[in-house]
């Protein structure tokens, strides 16, 4: 069996894509800017701030844990999510330095 396209590029290149893709919905988006507000949340209340069906919200959440970019603890009967830090500590660092390194390039493009 062949190499898979990912193969071809760093693990952290292949890191930022799955973050950059599980920020690729707007629902994740406002769910990521909703955790950033409060402390931890549950399903139910970020269903409450959102146009969606639960279940939707919980797919999205579903992906945004896969991702690593948040965390889920089980609290009776429900899950309460929070905002992984470590991993937006990387994706602040990364886009960071990407950002830095285009400071310093500074040519006229195009």
């Amino acid at each position: 069996m062949g190499a898979s396209k990912t193969d071809h590029f760093t693990k952290r290149q292949n890191t930022i894509a799955l973050l950059a893709r599980a920020f690729g919905h707007p629902a994740r988006v406002a769910i990521m800017e909703h955790l950033s507000k409060a402390d931890r949340c549950v399903c139910g209340d970020i269903v409450a701030e959102l146009p969606l069906a639960q279940p939707t919200v919980s797919q999205h959440l579903k992906e945004l844990k896969n991702a690593g970019l948040i965390k889920g603890s089980i609290e009776g009967n429900s899950i309460c999510y929070c905002i992984d830090e470590k991993t937006m500590d990387r994706v602040q660092q990364y886009f960071s330095q990407f950002s830095s390194g285009l400071q310093k390039k500074k040519k006229d493009c195009c």
